[in-house]
């Protein structure tokens, strides 16, 4: 069975099939923050959105990252490091990539398991 949580016309938020856990792509809270604040901010919705789901960061398979503009990327991870739990990193891709606005420096999708 599928399952779609906040879904409207063009995606679902979050979907779940056989215990796993799609989550659309997050971005951040401000886009007019610097590149950790925006990724602070983004993971913290995908924090959120984990829980409603009935998962965490500790249940997550795999992570996409899309980012504006490598030269980020060091700073981007320094908050990413901190947020993932110690032996708990997914598989992980961080792709450089245009963003639908342009002040957005980052996004994520992550796929996870059920608790």
């Amino acid at each position: 069975m599928i399952e779609r949580l906040e879904t409207k016309q063009r995606m679902s938020r979050i979907v779940k099939h056989n215990g796993t856990i799609y989550l659309c792509g997050q971005v951040c809270a401000d886009a007019t923050q610097g590149i950790k604040e925006q990724t602070a901010t983004m993971l913290d919705k995908v924090e959120a959105l984990l829980e409603q789901a009935g998962s965490d960061k500790e249940h997550m398979l795999s992570a996409t990252i899309y980012i504006k503009d490598m030269k980020d990327f060091a700073e981007m991870n320094e908050v990413w490091d901190n947020w993932v739990p110690e032996g708990h990193a997914p598989a992980r891709a961080c792709v450089e990539a245009s963003m639908a606005r342009d002040a957005l420096l980052v996004e994520i999708s992550v796929v996870a398991a059920e608790k």
